[in-house]
């Protein structure tokens, strides 16, 4: 798949970093149905092919915040016209999109300013870090529409990022969470200075970007599937893992670079 979205922006540089930046300002990059569906074939595309990419920065564009989740204009409105099937046709696609981000090959990176709410707080919370801006606020608002804050794998995702009390109280009341709480909680991984979050999220993107690709992609993955097997089965994944990664051509170079006192050059 190439990557050419056209609901919002994408740009590769020499680097290897890819940053998404949805743009659509005027409404807090609200979601509509085609961004939902574009965002999910990218990072599907991102799961085994594009080896040019190796760290993404998924960021919005404008003053007021990263995303507002769904359009309630564009979305809400239609979706009452839908039968169950047409609905579920529409959760789907959205969890579907969560999981996309899981699984992609090369670390998501989060940086968050402003406003995310909704789906909005749902894709942050799939990427693998979130660099916030002081002014950021984070809410799961789905009961506030009269829907459960179990959507998009939030009530799987969040309980394993800040435990299941802090997780229930966020999904049940859909409060706001400021910068300083959430990253007190866990919820964020960095505040950043005052316009600094998009300088802070490139920096570390690019400081995965120039590590070992295949090494890291394991990890993702690793991560991924010891969430649903036992402390003996995660110990024995992890073993045969590892035993991969040091077939692979990256783990000579690191001993090679460390021998010739060099910074290491691993694959791209």
């Amino acid at each position: 798949m190439t990557l050419a979205p056209k609901s919002f922006r994408l740009a590769l540089d020499g680097d290897g970093v890819a940053t998404i930046t949805l743009d659509r300002p005027e409404r807090i990059n609200a979601l509509t149905f085609e961004v939902y569906a574009e965002l999910r074939d990218t990072f599907r595309a991102l799961r085994e092919g594009h080896p040019e990419v190796r760290a993404v920065v998924l960021r919005g564009e404008g003053p007021r915040g990263f995303c507002s989740g769904g359009d309630v204009e564009d979305i809400i409105g239609e979706l009452f016209s839908r039968d169950m099937r047409g609905l579920l046709e529409f959760t789907r696609m959205t969890g579907a999109l969560i999981h996309a981000i899981r699984a992609a090959r090369p670390p998501v990176i989060a940086a968050l300013h402003g406003v995310c709410c909704g789906a909005g707080a749902v894709i942050a919370l799939a990427c693998d870090a979130r660099i916030v801006a002081p002014d950021t606020r984070i809410a799961f608002l789905f009961p506030k529409v009269g829907l459960s804050g179990a959507d998009m794998g939030a009530a799987w995702l969040l309980p394993r990022t800040i435990g299941l009390g802090r997780a229930s109280r966020l999904l049940l009341t859909g409060e706001f969470v400021k910068a300083e709480e959430a990253e007190r909680i866990g919820l964020v991984t960095e505040v950043a200075p005052d316009g600094e979050v998009f300088a802070k999220a490139d920096a570390f993107a690019r400081a995965l970007a120039t590590g070992p690709a295949f090494a890291h992609a394991m990890t993702k993955r690793m991560v991924e599937y010891e969430a649903h097997v036992d402390f003996a089965t995660g110990i024995e994944a992890e073993a045969q893992a590892q035993a991969i990664c040091m077939q692979h051509s990256d783990f000579r170079e690191a001993y090679d670079a460390w021998v010739e006192k060099r910074a290491p050059r691993f694959a791209r």
